[in-house]
């Protein structure tokens, strides 16, 4: 496996995740309250809504930064020259 094919993973599955965790806020502020016994797992809606934009923010940064790597061909940069 090259090191494309690697980050190329990384890119589609924080995609997928972005998506998910996207799909997990609440227009209405419930959240993760909604889905019944997940808001347990933290000790308030609140500080489960803080967890979740954190967790959003920061794979939408990891999302953006692979999106720029892969995009600008700088993995795949042609060797220099040898020097004469």
């Amino acid at each position: 496996m090259t090191l494309t094919s690697i980050i190329e993973i990384l890119w589609a599955i924080s995609g997928l995740g972005l998506v998910v965790l996207v799909l997990l806020h609440s227009p209405k502020g419930d959240g993760l309250g909604g889905l019944g016994g997940q808001a347990q797992l933290f000790t308030s809606t609140k500080s489960a809504e803080l967890t979740l934009n954190r967790i959003t923010w920061t794979l939408t940064a990891v999302f953006m930064g692979l999106t720029v790597v892969l995009s600008a061909g700088w993995l795949n940069a042609p060797p220099l020259p040898p020097p004469q």
